[in-house]
């Protein structure tokens, strides 16, 4: 607990200097009782209260638990900006003390908060793009869209990160020279997806292949599982031009995939063919790894966090509350998933509002 205390303490209170409930044992709270499967601030403090007593183990509680009322006070009035800078600094002292490392593949995608929206603008909810870990299973940073605005969002949460040993993966709507260069500027690789609405570009790319030349070509076939067979094709050639002939910083290779699913007791499918602009060059067998890597933060982030902690149900939508309940189960998840016990999530979250004992195991585990 101590990092997170040092952590979370220069946190600024917007609350009035009279406010009885200390921020931090509020926070604490709060990140306890979503460990332990909390989706709302009424939860949070039936949390406190039926775990007060273990609470007053490492929490002062001078003035009680606090009431629900609290909680969204909290959570309406922290600044976003604040909070999910003192969560990257707390990830970064948590994942060096239990020696996870944050470089390897990084992937970058937009989620949508679908629960919080004001009336009538259920078609437009909040837009997040997230910043996810894959060897480490972190998730490192989150930035909201403003006006759904998911390139300027992935631009301004890059910024923030170093990037140093990384490779940055994200889809089509990401490839285009700002976000190639804020990559680069922040010291890492990237390989982007491309797609036909980078005209003249996607054209080159594809046209490239379609030539004679030197390249280098690795297939994967993975095992049988859910009635499919599928037989991955990974094809790279070297190109530095695109750098300067397109003004796309760093490009230096071009990479393809040919994907074919074949479904039990059925014909093959049609191949897929997807294409992809590299900063470097990684052998077909990398590319094959990055790529596939890169569904991860679909996988074992933005799906855990609507199954085990219920995101897209959550209706909090005033002021600052969705994101910062966002970084909260965020934290909570990177939490519980480093815990060493084998266990699934799942269970994790469950013995941990039964367990009182594994629970302070788990809040110890953030030494």
């Amino acid at each position: 607990m101590e990092k997170f205390r040092k952590t979370f303490r220069r946190l600024p209170d917007p609350r009035a200097d009279n406010a009885r409930h200390d921020l931090l044992e509020v926070l604490c709270i709060a990140l306890a009782a979503t460990m332990c499967g909390a989706e709302s601030c009424s939860d949070m403090a039936d949390f406190g209260q039926s775990k007060e007593g273990l609470l007053r183990l490492f929490l002062r509680l001078e003035h009680g638990i606090p009431s629900h009322d609290t909680f969204s006070r909290v959570f309406r009035l922290l600044k976003p900006q604040a909070f999910e800078a003192a969560f990257r600094r707390f990830m970064a002292a948590f994942a060096k003390a239990n020696g996870l490392k944050l470089t390897g593949v990084v992937a970058v995608d937009g989620k949508a908060l679908r629960g919080a929206y004001d009336r009538g603008g259920q078609a437009t909810p909040l837009q997040l793009v997230n910043v996810f870990a894959v060897e480490a299973r972190m998730a490192l940073a989150q930035q909201k869209a403003a006006g759904r605005n998911e390139t300027a969002g992935a631009l301004e949460v890059l910024d923030l990160l170093s990037l140093e040993g990384c490779i940055v993966t994200a889809d089509a709507l990401h490839c285009h020279r700002a976000f190639a260069a804020a990559v680069r500027e922040r010291g890492g690789d990237y390989v982007l997806a491309i797609k036909a609405n980078r005209g003249r570009l996607f054209t080159a790319v594809t046209q490239q292949f379609a030539r004679s030349g030197r390249r280098s070509t690795a297939e994967r076939i993975d095992r049988s599982s859910h009635d499919r067979r599928e037989v991955r094709r990974a094809t790279v050639m070297r190109n530095t031009s695109f750098a300067a002939r397109y003004g796309f910083p760093g490009a230096a290779a071009v990479g393809r995939i040919t994907s074919r699913r074949h479904l039990q007791g059925q014909r093959a499918d049609t191949p897929v063919v997807r294409h992809y602009l590299l900063s470097k060059y990684i052998s077909p067998k990398r590319l094959l790894h990055v790529t596939r890597s890169h569904w991860g933060i679909e996988n074992q982030l933005h799906w855990v966090l609507d199954v085990h902690f219920a995101e897209d149900r959550n209706r909090a939508r005033k002021d600052n509350a969705p994101e910062n309940l966002a970084i909260l189960r965020r934290l909570a998840l990177n939490i519980l998933r480093s815990h060493p016990d084998r266990a699934s999530l799942r269970r994790k979250i469950k013995r941990a509002g039964w367990d009182n004992a594994f629970l302070l195991a788990i809040l110890s585990h953030m030494r």
